[in-house]
């Protein structure tokens, strides 16, 4: 099956989940098939390319947003902070490069960091792997401008 950016995705039926699998990224959907008002959905999500790699929100609702992150070998996100909401960020394959305030620190699988508002941060891939973490954001306000950028590799300071 193919959704709406032609990415391949193979589900796999059972009596209590379904199983989507995808690049990075094993799915499991703890809901019964039949109870699904609109499987579009869950497979159209809000995704984005950017030069460090790409993210796929995951979930949203009020309060919070969940995102996949994927970066490339060699690339690293801007040097940022957000006025409305903090971000707790775990490592689910590879090893991040992490700025939080001060610190800077490498996170390995299952590690994890939370960065609260209004802190300087910056995620990156110096390895030779690909790098993805879940990142959970939490706030009264979760919109992609939220964002004041530092410092960035891609001239995007505005």
């Amino acid at each position: 099956m193919l959704n709406k950016r032609a990415v391949p995705i193979v589900f796999v039926s059972t009596q209590v989940a379904v199983i989507a699998r995808r690049t990075l990224l094993d799915y499991l959907i703890c809901q019964r098939f039949a109870s699904f008002t609109n499987l579009e959905e869950y497979l159209v999500r809000e995704f984005d390319e950017r030069p460090w790699g790409r993210y796929e929100v995951l979930e949203e609702r009020p309060g919070f947003k969940v995102k996949v992150l994927e970066v490339k070998p060699g690339a690293r996100l801007s040097l940022q902070k957000h006025a409305r909401r903090g971000e707790h960020w775990v490592v689910v394959q590879g090893v991040a490069d992490v700025v939080c305030g001060e610190q800077q620190l490498q996170l390995g699988r299952g590690e994890h960091i939370h960065i609260p508002p209004q802190t300087n941060h910056r995620l990156g891939n110096s390895g030779q792997e690909p790098l993805a973490i879940i990142e959970v954001q939490l706030g009264d306000y979760l919109g992609e401008d939220d964002i004041v950028r530092l410092e960035d590799d891609y001239q995007r300071i505005e």
